[in-house]
């Protein structure tokens, strides 16, 4: 009798561990933000790069439009972008939330100073963990929102000149 209750055992964990197996093989491995846009971001509470306070969506929700982005002054694609985002600094319609990723205070504040603060409202997310919530899986990222803070558009990578295109042409419907 406990040999037959052994032996079902072993088949149940079998035909369990392939179940699972199969069904793993069927799923994406591919982490995919694209069902982000047309949602609206939640919960935004970020810290303050100067400053020991909280960044709620009061605080960046007088503007037309929001690029949120997500940056460190170790990224060098980071640099590649920075040119972009400078030049939309002076849009009328548009904040600037720069979120710095886990870097250093002293870091970031020289690759600003050497490069320029393109950033209208400057925060960080010192261990990634707040980044997550926007769906962040590396840097750069940038999201687009409305001023109900809806995702227009999320840019995965470096801003790219037809990125910059794209965002002016939004800025001027």
């Amino acid at each position: 009798m406990e040999k037959r209750i052994f032996k079902l055992l072993i088949i149940f964990f079998i035909i369990f561990f392939l179940g699972v197996f199969f069904i793993a093989l069927k799923k994406s491995s591919i982490y995919d933000t694209k069902d982000l846009v047309g949602n609206r971001l939640e919960n935004i509470n970020l810290n303050h790069f100067y400053e020991d306070k909280l960044i709620t969506e009061k605080d960046i929700k007088n503007s037309d439009f929001i690029l949120i982005n997500f940056w460190a002054s170790w990224c060098a694609p980071c640099r590649i972008e920075h040119p972009f985002l400078l030049e939309l600094n002076g849009e009328k319609k548009l904040k600037i939330l720069g979120v710095n990723f886990k870097d250093k205070n002293e870091n970031a504040t020289k690759f600003l100073n050497e490069l320029g603060n393109p950033y209208d409202l400057l925060t960080k997310d010192e261990f990634g963990k707040n980044s997550i919530n926007f769906g962040i899986y590396g840097i750069p990222e940038s999201i687009l929102v409305n001023s109900e803070l809806v995702i227009i558009k999320k840019f995965i990578g470096p801003i790219s000149a037809e990125d910059f295109k794209y965002i002016k042409m939004i800025l001027n419907k």
